[in-house]
C-alpha cells in the first residue's frame, strides 16, 4: 500500500480536500470529546529549520489530543544536510518513529525526506507551499461563508502562501486574484496548473496589478508579509514595491461592506495590513490560526486512515 504524504494541495482532489475539511470541522466541534486517537502509542517528529508560533504550537497539540508524543528537533541539532544527509535523516526516523513534519526553506529538502522513507511527511512550510495554511483557510471559509462560491483576492506577494491559497481556491471552484506590482506575481507553472484544475471545477484565476478593480467585488481579501522568511535581504526593496497595496481601511472601503479579511500571521502591523483592518470585526486572521490545530488534526487523521 502506498504511503501517504501532505507536501502540495495538487495532489489531493477535491473530495480528499472537503473530506479532510468536513472532518476538521467535526474535530473542532468534539474536541476533547470525540478525538480520534489514531496515533495512540505513535510518535511524530518536527523538524524546523525556520522559526514557528502558530505551526509548531498547533502540531504540538494536534499530535497530543490525537494521543502520540512529540519530539521536536530543531535545525541545530540535526543539521539536516550538513552532518547527516537529507536521505540518511529520513531513514533513520523511518525506523523509529510513525510520522515527520518538516518545516524547511527548499521544497526539495522536503521531498527528499519524503522519497527516502515509509512513514507519512506533513509540509509544515516550505518556500514552495503551505498546504496546511491554506486548509486552515478553507475550513474558516465553510465556518464563515458556508456553501458559497466566493472571490478572494490576495494582496501581495505571490509567495507560498499565496500558491498554497491559489491551489486550494483552484480545487474547491472559487475565483482567486493575486493583486501586486509586476514581477511578484506567482510562478508561472503554478498558476497555469491551477487554471487547468479551474477548467473542471468552475472556479477562475485572474494575476493583476490593479489593486482597486480586484478588490471591488472581494468578497475575502488576504495578505501576508512583503518579504518571507529567507527573503531579509529584500526587505526594504519590497516596503517601496509594495507600498502601495497595503490592506487598510480606505482599501476595505472600496470592497463590498460585508467583505472578510485575513492572514497566515505573523503580520507586520503598518506594512501590509494595518492595525485598524487586523484588528476589525471583519478580520477572520485569529479564526484561521486556530483552526491550524483542527485542520491539521484532520490531516494526520486522513493519513493514518
Amino acid at each position: 500500500m502506498k504511503k501517504k504524504d501532505l507536501l502540495t494541495l495538487f495532489e489531493y482532489s477535491a473530495e480528499e480536500i472537503g473530506g479532510i475539511l468536513g472532518l476538521a470541522a467535526k474535530l473542532k466541534d468534539g474536541r476533547g470529546v470525540s478525538e480520534k486517537r489514531v496515533l495512540e502509542g505513535k510518535t511524530g517528529v518536527l523538524i524546523f529549520e525556520k522559526p514557528s508560533l502558530r505551526t509548531r504550537v498547533s502540531f504540538e497539540t494536534a499530535i497530543h489530543e490525537l494521543g502520540g508524543h512529540v519530539i521536536n528537533l530543531p535545525q541545530e541539532s540535526v543539521g539536516m544536510g550538513k552532518r547527516e544527509s537529507v536521505e540518511d535523516v529520513a531513514r533513520n526516523l523511518d525506523r523509529i518513529v510513525h510520522l515527520i513534519v518538516a518545516r524547511t526553506f527548499a521544497h526539495d529538502t522536503l521531498t527528499r525526506l519524503s522519497s527516502s522513507c515509509s512513514i507519512p511527511v506533513i509540509n509544515a512550510l516550505t518556500d514552495l507551499a503551505h498546504p496546511c495554511q491554506a486548509l486552515a483557510f478553507g475550513q474558516t471559509l465553510a465556518e464563515v461563508r458556508p456553501g458559497e462560491k466566493l472571490n478572494i483576492v490576495f494582496v501581495g506577494d505571490g509567495n507560498n502562501v499565496c500558491s498554497s491559497i491559489m491551489v486550494i481556491c483552484a480545487k474547491l471552484g472559487h475565483r482567486f486574484t493575486q493583486v501586486g506590482p509586476k514581477g511578484y506575481e506567482p510562478r508561472t507553472d503554478l498558476a497555469h496548473k491551477c487554471k487547468e484544475i479551474c477548467a473542471a471545477s468552475g472556479g477562475g484565476i485572474t494575476l493583476t496589478a490593479n489593486l482597486d478593480d480586484a478588490v471591488k467585488t472581494a468578497d475575502v481579501i488576504y495578505t501576508d508579509v512583503w518579504a518571507s522568511m529567507g527573503q531579509e535581504a529584500e526587505a526594504e526593496k519590497r516596503k517601496k514595491d509594495f507600498g502601495a497595496y497595503q490592506v487598510n481601511a480606505a482599501l476595505m472601503a472600496k470592497a463590498p461592506a460585508d467583505a472578510i479579511v485575513s492572514h497566515c500571521l505573523p503580520a507586520h502591523r503598518g506594512e501590509e495590513i494595518a492595525s485598524e483592518v487586523l484588528d476589525s470585526k471583519a478580520c477572520v486572521a485569529y479564526i484561521e490560526a486556530e483552526n491550524r490545530l483542527h485542520a491539521q488534526k484532520a490531516v494526520i487523521v486522513h493519513l493514518f486512515s
